[in-house]
């Protein structure tokens, strides 16, 4: 390419044939919005099976009902957790440009797997008719049967994980953050993902696990598989419009260095006097050297001072060697682990919604007039709330904010991630009140060791969906743009990931206070039996709450000393 032409370049993109990525070409809403597309068809392809996946367990494989929540939990935890690797590949070794194809690849033939065992009878335990109030259980699947299920469930983790580790990072990658236009525009994307997540949910959980109840789980896992398939000519046609981040070598080589450098440093400012008097950099001028030494106490920040060793002092090795900027990127990353671990508790909480809070519905009248609705399809209302509140929130609220607080942002990251936390809290109290009454009518209607159908509507349930739901909203998108904004350049993908991985702790930790509630509470265990109705799932809400409550109060400690870095260059 032409020298004429280098202020056309985009540094540091290539475009998808590895060639330098041009600002008239490359990049921008266009780019991004096929991104969004695909976010429609892979959600869809995720959630379709994960909403309804414990029904699956508990009536197809025989599980129990807390191995069949703690199994979807861990499923879903292990999921999110892997976009870290998917995030970490796009940052040190691949684009997020191949990393999303090849976790679409490996999707697909772990849906593949799951669809064949649902349909296949003899890779599935024998039928039962057994209900749940029977002493004998029904054979749970074992041996190469259970192989087959994790074999596929897992292959879906690895590729949910390649896939959300690197299109939120890939999309956000299209917008110039070094203009305001671009950075509202990048807000835009986020609030629009969150949007397109939603949109993708609510295909799943309302006619997809609808084709599940009625037609056969062979056909859910099918729908599945054939979206995800299609996704990737999708993801592919906007393949010309891409501009794709170069990867840099592993951020985490960079740092554990500085970090070991910090801590084993060999001396006191030795390593800028070793670098004034080095025969290769000879400094005789002492107006050079002055300037030499003071450069470090110039651009380095007073936060986390240890870290400064690592510049200030001689290494014990002289490949531990750090740069000031090196030292900087990291002190910001660890500046934002905080944050990250304030927002595990929330998606703690929302695990509830694919776990106990179905199995809840599958108790109550689920009817809508002549329509039986499933309980899987319950996640449909907060789908529904987001996809509303998303474009009002994006169009009307950051606009007005903006006007009133004269800022750019409107509403700052850490506000809405607050905003959220709240709403987690006010959404398990709700929850413990809705089963108080649900246990209440099972009581009263004498119904409370029947498979029958309490006479109390779903619609109960709805109300602790809005506002996890809405709380979903207000964090997931507020996180996704905090950890790509502040992250330095060469780690925003796997620090955009940490969105997902902080779901992912939350599934965990929902299955860690599961099983620690039930071996605290002794003999008659909060959340163990064949019957629900005889949980104390009320308090265990109970305790969500409080947690919720005193995680709120630790992310205001946090939140209120950070400090935002300023927008980087393209």
């Amino acid at each position: 390419m032409e020298e004429g032409h280098e202020s056309e370049r985009w540094m540091g993109y290539m475009d998808w044939r590895n060639r330098p990525a041009l600002r008239s070409q490359h990049g921008g809403m266009l780019a991004a919005s096929f991104v969004l597309a695909v976010e429609i068809l892979e959600n869809l392809a995720y959630l379709a099976n994960a909403s309804n996946l414990v029904l699956y367990l508990a009536n197809l494989m025989h599980f129990s009902l807390s191995r069949s929540a703690n199994t979807v939990t861990n499923f879903m935890g292990t999921a999110f957790l892997l976009a870290l690797l998917g995030g970490f590949l796009s940052d040190a070794f691949l684009t997020t440009f191949h990393v999303y194809l090849i976790g679409a690849v490996i999707e697909f033939l772990g849906l593949v797997i799951l669809t064949v065992q649902a349909h296949s009878h003899s890779l599935k335990p024998p039928a039962c008719d057994a209900v749940a109030l029977q002493e004998v259980p029904c054979e749970q699947v074992s041996g190469g049967k259970a192989a087959t299920l994790f074999a596929g469930l897992y292959l879906v983790a690895l590729g949910v994980g390649g896939i959300k580790g690197s299109l939120p990072a890939h999309g956000a990658e299209q917008f110039n953050e070094n203009t305001p236009q671009g950075r509202r525009q990048r807000s835009t994307f986020f609030n629009y993902y969150v949007f397109c997540l939603a949109c993708g949910a609510l295909v799943a959980v309302t006619l997809v696990v609808w084709i599940e109840d009625n037609k056969g789980w062979q056909w859910g896992f099918g729908i599945s598989t054939a979206t995800i398939l299609l996704s990737i000519p999708l993801f592919l046609a906007g393949a010309s419009t891409y501009r794709n981040k170069i990867p840099k070598g592993s951020p985490l080589t960079t740092i554990a260095k500085v970090l070991i450098a910090a801590i084993c440093s060999a001396g006191p400012s030795t390593a800028i006097m070793s670098m004034e008097t080095s025969p290769s950099n000879p400094t005789n001028s002492k107006e050079e050297k002055g300037e030499a030494s003071m450069q470090p106490s110039q651009t380095m920040t007073n936060s986390l001072t240890i870290l400064n060793r690592a510049v200030t002092s001689k290494p014990i090795w002289q490949g531990l060697q750090c740069s000031i900027e090196q030292v900087e990127e990291v002190k910001i990353v660890i500046r934002i682990l905080p944050i990250f671990a304030s927002t595990i508790m929330l998606n703690c909480c929302l695990a509830q919604l694919s776990t106990f809070s179905v199995q809840q519905a599958a108790t109550m009248n689920t009817k809508v007039g002549s329509l039986k609705v499933p309980p899987a399809s319950l996640p449909v209302f907060p789908v529904v709330f987001i996809m509303i509140l998303a474009p009002i929130y994006d169009h009307i609220i950051i606009p007005f904010a903006r006007r009133v607080t004269k800022t750019e942002m409107g509403i700052s990251h850490l506000q809405r991630i607050g905003v959220g936390l709240l709403l987690s809290i006010i959404a398990m109290a709700v929850a413990a009140q809705v089963e108080i009454k649900r246990k209440q009518v099972a009581t009263e209607s004498g119904l409370i060791d029947s498979p029958n159908p309490l006479p109390i509507s779903f619609f109960w349930i709805a109300l602790q969906y809005l506002f996890l739901g809405s709380a979903d909203l207000f964090t997931l998108a507020g996180l996704l743009e905090f950890f790509f904004s502040q992250a330095p350049a060469s780690v925003r993908s796997l620090a955009t990931s940490l969105s997902f991985a902080s779901l992912a702790m939350g599934y965990y930790l929902s299955s860690v206070l599961v099983s620690t509630v039930n071996n605290v509470t002794g003999s008659r265990p909060w959340l163990s039996g064949a019957n629900l109705n005889y949980y104390h799932l009320e308090r265990f809400y109970w305790l969500m709450c409080v947690l919720s409550a005193l995680n709120f109060i630790h992310f205001l400690l946090w939140a209120m000393r950070y400090k935002y870095r300023t927008a980087g260059h393209d």
